[in-house]
């Protein structure tokens, strides 16, 4: 029996509850292609599944890999599969988890052609990132050429895919980061950045604007400073918490959850082999050193995208 090693939790709680276990190399299902896994990516979400706040809405069987993010080279192939043959190199994102491993059996239907112009393991932070900025700007902001964006929380993974992704729509972007982001976010496309930690963004902002993509969590008095700053008839797409007063001020808004899409994740790579797109990696680390990944990001000191390698 072929062993590999995995990252999961038995229990919730802190990232202590991460365990590093040998287990047996698992094989393809119907419909199912085994990876060999070249990376996956820390999303702050997989922290709060991990703590125990997502079992209302996305209740996991214990024990539970990790994972959500998957980069790699197909190893072997389920019967009823044909979309890809063993040696293809494929990305997506898995929504039983699974990829904090050295090989995971995956749906071939999540799955899509990597892009050739990156590495595969950098190819691993752009799923479940890529695919919640492109729903946050096309299916839900309605991005379009001439409008005024705010991104707040631009610094993030979501962020600097949000940020390229409405430029390219020919808006103009106005960034909240902090200071250590605001060269990143800067390259990215932005055409302002305001640094939140100065002070209100109200204050810094000139006028109003006609879409709020939020991706920070935010107190309701925060949330209302935010959404003042939307002209009427505008809209708010958050991520995070619901934006409170948007009712209140004439504009439309809604909190999104995104969802597994390979026809959008087919045209995020596309852009990204077109030079269209980016994928900023801030950090490469190993899959030993996961529950320290999780453990920066409760510390507020992650910045980006870091991708784990098995």
């Amino acid at each position: 029996m072929t062993m590999m090693s995995t990252a999961c939790i038995h229990e919730y709680g802190d990232p202590s509850v991460i365990c590093y276990e040998a287990v047996p190399r698992p094989q393809p299902a119907f419909g199912e292609v085994l990876v060999r896994v070249a990376a996956t990516s820390f999303n702050p979400s997989e922290a709060a599944l991990r703590a125990g706040m997502l079992q209302a809405f996305l209740p996991v069987h214990l024990p539970y890999t990790l994972g959500w993010d998957v980069a790699g080279t197909v190893a072997d192939v389920g019967r009823g599969t044909e979309d890809f043959a063993v040696g293809d190199r494929v990305i997506g994102r898995l929504d039983s988890g699974g990829a904090a491993a050295e090989y995971v059996c995956a749906p071939a239907a999540a799955l899509v052609t990597a892009p050739a112009s990156v590495p595969l393991p950098t190819a691993a932070a752009l799923p479940v990132a890529g695919l919640t900025a492109w729903q946050a700007v096309h299916q839900h902001g309605r991005v379009a050429p001439g409008q005024r964006i705010l991104v707040n929380g631009s610094g993030g993974g979501v962020g600097g895919f949000v940020t390229q992704l409405a430029k390219l729509e020919g808006a103009e972007v106005i960034a909240t980061a902090s200071p250590r982001s605001t060269a990143a976010v800067l390259r990215q496309g932005a055409d302002h950045v305001i640094d939140y930690t100065a002070g209100p963004v109200a204050a810094a902002l000139d006028g109003q604007v006609d879409t709020l993509l939020n991706l920070v969590p935010l107190r309701p008095p925060e949330s209302a400073a935010l959404a003042a700053l939307v002209r009427p008839g505008g809209r708010i797409v958050s991520i995070a918490t619901p934006i409170e007063g948007a009712a209140d001020a004439g504009v439309t808004a809604m909190h999104m959850v995104a969802h597994n899409d390979v026809t959008h994740l087919a045209r995020l790579v596309a852009l990204v082999d077109e030079a269209a797109l980016s994928i900023g990696i801030s950090a490469s680390r190993p899959l030993a050193d996961l529950a320290d990944v999780h453990r920066l990001s409760a510390s507020g000191r992650i910045r980006g995208k870091v991708i784990i390698i098995p």
